[in-house]
């Protein structure tokens, strides 16, 4: 069944390149997506065993991960049947086909338990991705899909180099070399430190550039800004998890070889995430492309991820939680982003007003997430954020909490000056009318995606509360 996770994907991308018709081929997508998700919530719910070999196994950190990828994925392909059939002046096939072998890739990153096949599988994403990027085939588009495919492929090199010096590692101890995490965490503490440090610097880079955190980011706002919004959503929810899953890999390593690389590994996690809430808060205030807006506070949110990780203890389940819940709201964002795009023809604020009254239900969810996202309560943004922000205050880390905070401020602000005018008033009178109009499959998705962070915030299911607890667990946090 772990196969399968990989194999269903691929086969549904398959037939979607066999499809000939532009107007049936979306439909494939919803399809697999369904069935995908079905057999993730057999497998999350189950216990399972390693596979032969030790490569393949889906513990608690990949079970959260692709709890959050299946969800999202399903959310975007029953979304993409709605919003193609608004996009028939151009072929679907290579987003159908693209979407489908990155959610494969993605299977595949939560459950490797080799690093190696794990870096393949993160590399994979990032290929996949690439032509979707491209898909509507303007200068600014190709522009977009370059600098994504030179910053994380640069920042992907690193992080195999960082795998050849941790494999180095085991050999200059006399150890059998090795990157299977299990046999890594047994001999752990056994590694010469020299190359275990310079693997986790480079691991870090390597995939901190995938995950998009500053000053490594600089590809985000133009691959954000210029992909539709289903894709942006798996960008934002889907690739920045895989990414951050990794680095969880190198983390586990790190406890289990010692307190003083444990240390530095979490100084630097902190660091680098408040020069990301920093350049978001920067970058976000009086954006004037609302998309580019939505890159930035993904830039801002891995950020939150990085610090969570890095404070330890308690705020390690916010951000593992934070994981969930930022994946699920950037899928209401950027799908409800979409909608009015299409409506409006333009992604600046100068000509995107009034969108409540123009869309009424686009514009009350984009609305809904912009409250959700800056970790505005009942919405479960709020408790993890909480979560990591009490954790600083509980270990004394006073001064990581206040920049925490300010950066939060700013942020709500910054948003709050490109979103409200968006939403409210009346849409200017020189807009030409357009076809895009709110239906069940362009609306109901982000609306579902909504109702779970909503219910994540009031009463989350014991079923991932469990998965969490259990998920902080393997990075050291005492049940």
């Amino acid at each position: 069944m772990l196969y399968a996770l990989v194999l269903v994907p691929l086969i549904g991308a398959l037939v979607a390149g066999l499809v000939p018709d532009n107007r049936m081929r979306p439909l494939v997508l919803p399809v697999v997506a369904t069935f995908h998700l079905c057999l993730s919530m057999i497998l999350i719910m189950s216990p399972l065993a390693p596979t032969a070999g030790g490569w393949f196994w889906l513990d608690p950190l990949g079970k959260i991960v692709l709890l959050c990828i299946s969800i999202l994925f399903t959310v975007c392909a029953y979304y993409g049947v709605g919003y193609l059939r608004y996009r028939q002046e151009r072929s679907n096939r290579v987003l159908c086909i693209g979407l489908l072998v990155c959610l494969a890739a993605m299977g595949l990153v939560t459950v490797s338990q080799h690093l190696g096949l794990m870096w393949v599988a993160v590399e994979a994403t990032s290929v996949s991705m690439a032509p979707l990027i491209y898909f509507n085939k303007n200068a600014r588009s190709i522009e977009a899909t370059w600098k994504y495919l030179l910053i994380c492929s640069v920042g992907i090199a690193l992080a195999l180099l960082g795998l050849l010096f941790l494999a180095y590692s085991t050999y200059v101890a006399h150890q059998d070399a090795t990157l299977l995490l299990s046999g890594l965490l047994g001999v752990a503490g056994e590694l010469n430190p020299g190359w275990l440090h310079a693997a986790v610097i480079f691991l870090l880079v390597g995939y901190g550039s995938k995950m998009g955190l500053a000053p490594l980011h600089t590809w985000k706002p133009d691959a954000y800004g210029e992909a539709p919004g289903m894709v942006g959503a798996m960008l934002a929810g889907g690739l920045v998890n895989c990414a951050f899953l990794a680095i969880l890999r190198v983390y586990q390593i790190c406890l289990a070889s010692g307190s003083a690389e444990l240390l530095f590994f979490q100084q630097v996690l902190v660091g680098m995430g408040l020069i990301s809430m920093g350049f978001a808060a920067v970058f976000m205030a009086r954006q004037a492309d609302f998309k580019r807006m939505l890159a930035y506070s993904s830039v801002e949110h891995v950020g939150i991820l990085a610090i969570g990780l890095g404070l330890g203890k308690g705020a390690l389940f916010g951000a593992l939680f934070h994981l969930l819940n930022n994946g699920l709201t950037k899928g209401v964002l950027f799908l409800t982003s979409g909608n009015i795009h299409r409506s409006y023809g333009s992604k600046t604020t100068e000509v995107v007003k009034g969108v409540l009254t123009r869309l009424p239900w686009t514009g009350g969810l984009f609305m809904a997430g912009f409250i959700a996202i800056t970790g505005s309560p009942p919405f479960s943004p709020f408790i993890s954020e909480y979560t990591i922000v009490s954790s600083a205050f509980i270990e004394g880390r006073y001064l990581v909490a206040a920049l925490f905070l300010l950066f939060l401020v700013i942020v709500f602000i910054g948003m709050a000056l490109t979103v409200l005018p968006m939403v409210m008033g009346a849409p200017p009178d020189n807009i030409e009318p357009t076809d895009y109009r709110d239906g069940l499959l362009t609306v109901g998705p982000p609306l579902v995606a909504l109702a779970l962070i909503l219910v994540l915030g009031i009463w989350p299911p014991a079923f991932v509360m469990r998965l969490l607890h259990d998920g902080a667990a393997l990075l050291g946090v005492q049940p």
